[in-house]
C-alpha cells in the first residue's frame, strides 16, 4: 500500500517583480517621486526666498549706509531728509531689547505657571475652557491689543507709574516725572499680553509629553505633587519651555502696530522706564516708511536688515537648545 503524506506545505508566496524590489531599495513609485520633488522643491524654494530677502535687504542697506553721514550704529538722530542724511539705531536698537525683556520678564513665569496649572493641577472640566480661551486670545490681531492698551491699558497706569515711583524712584530704573504713561514699561506690559498665549501653548504642549512613568514612580517614593513638578515635569520640559520663551521674543521683536499705538517715540534713551521716549525697530518702520523718501526708505530698509539678523540670531538660539535635548519629540523636527 502506497502511504502518502497528509501534511500540507504553505504555498511560497510569490517572488516580487523586478520594480517592487526596486521599490524596498529606493523610491521607485510615480507618487514616491513626486512626493520627493515637491518636498526638496519646497525646502529649496524656502532658502532661495530667504537668500532672496537677505540679498535685496543687504543691497539696499549698503545704499542707505553708504551715504549716511553719522554712524549707524551710534547715532542718537534719525533725520533722512537733510543732505547728507544722520540717521543711526542706537535708540531703535535700545528700545526693542529694553521692551522685549520687559515683556519677557513678566510673561514667561506667568506663562510657564498657567501651562502647568492646566496639566497637573486643574480639573478636565476646567482646564478645557481655560485653554480655549488662551488660543482665542493668541488669535486677536495686534491692532486690537494696541487700540485696547491706548483705550484702556494708558489711563490707568498712573496709578502703578506713581506707586513704583514712590517706592523704587530710588534705583533711577522706575523714577517718574508725572508725564503720559507712553513708556517703555507700557509697551512691556502690552508685549508681555500679546506672547502669553504663545508661550503658554507651547509649554502646556510640552508638559503633556512628560512620560506618565515618570511622574507616577515620583508619587511612588512619596513626593508631593510640587515635588514631582520640580523633579520629573521641569526637568523634563526645560528646552520646550526655552523654545517657547524664544517664540514670544521673536514676536515681541517684531511687534508693529501695538507698539506704534502705545509708545510716544523719541531718539533719546531714557535711564527710566516710566519715562516716555525711545522706539523700537518695526514701529519707527511702520510710522515713517509711508512719508519717507527714496533715500529714507533705504534708510528704514537697512534698520530692517539689524532686525532680520536678530530675529535669525533668535531663531537659531532656540533651535540650538531644542536639539540638546533627544528627550523632547520636537527636536529632530
Amino acid at each position: 500500500m502506497d502511504i502518502s503524506t497528509t501534511t500540507d506545505v504553505p504555498p511560497s508566496a510569490p517572488r516580487p517583480d523586478a520594480g517592487e524590489r526596486r521599490t524596498a531599495r529606493g523610491v521607485t513609485r510615480p507618487g514616491d517621486r513626486i512626493f520627493l520633488a515637491l518636498s526638496r522643491g519646497s525646502g529649496i524654494l524656502l532658502l532661495v526666498i530667504m537668500a532672496a530677502i537677505a540679498v535685496f535687504l543687504t543691497y539696499r542697506a549698503c545704499l542707505a549706509i553708504s551715504a549716511d553721514d553719522g554712524n549707524f550704529l551710534t547715532t542718537f538722530e534719525w533725520n533722512t531728509n537733510t543732505d547728507p542724511p544722520v540717521f543711526g539705531i542706537a535708540v531703535l536698537a535700545f528700545g526693542t531689547v529694553v521692551s522685549s525683556v520687559v515683556a519677557m520678564a513678566l510673561a514667561l513665569p506667568i506663562a510657564v505657571a498657567i501651562a502647568l496649572f492646566l496639566t497637573h493641577y486643574a480639573p478636565r472640566r476646567l482646564s478645557g475652557p481655560i485653554a480655549y480661551v488662551i488660543d482665542l486670545l493668541a488669535a486677536v490681531p495686534s491692532i486690537v491689543y494696541g487700540l485696547w492698551g491706548a483705550l484702556i491699558l494708558v489711563p490707568h497706569m498712573q496709578g502703578l507709574y506713581g506707586w513704583l515711583d514712590q517706592f523704587l524712584g530710588w534705583t533711577g530704573i522706575f523714577a517718574w516725572n508725572g508725564g503720559a504713561p507712553r513708556a517703555m514699561l507700557t509697551v512691556g506690559i502690552l508685549l508681555a499680553i500679546m506672547i502669553l498665549p504663545i508661550i503658554t501653548n507651547v509649554s502646556r504642549e510640552v508638559f503633556r509629553q512628560v512620560p506618565r512613568m515618570h511622574e507616577e514612580a515620583a508619587l511612588a517614593l512619596g513626593a508631593t505633587r510640587w515635588e514631582v513638578v520640580r523633579m520629573a515635569v521641569l526637568p523634563f520640559g526645560r528646552s520646550g519651555v526655552i523654545s517657547a520663551a524664544m517664540l514670544g521674543l521673536g514676536r515681541a521683536l517684531g511687534e508693529t502696530m501695538a507698539v506704534a499705538t502705545v509708545l510716544s517715540p523719541s531718539y533719546d534713551i531714557q535711564a527710566s522706564l516710566l519715562d516716555p521716549g525711545g522706539g523700537t525697530f518695526a514701529q519707527n518702520i511702520a510710522s515713517k516708511f509711508g512719508e519717507a523718501s527714496v533715500q529714507g526708505r533705504d534708510a528704514l530698509i537697512a534698520s530692517g536688515l539689524v532686525l532680520f539678523v536678530i530675529t535669525l540670531l533668535v531663531n537659531g538660539a532656540a533651535r540650538a537648545i531644542i536639539a540638546r535635548r533627544k528627550e523632547y519629540s520636537g527636536a529632530n523636527a
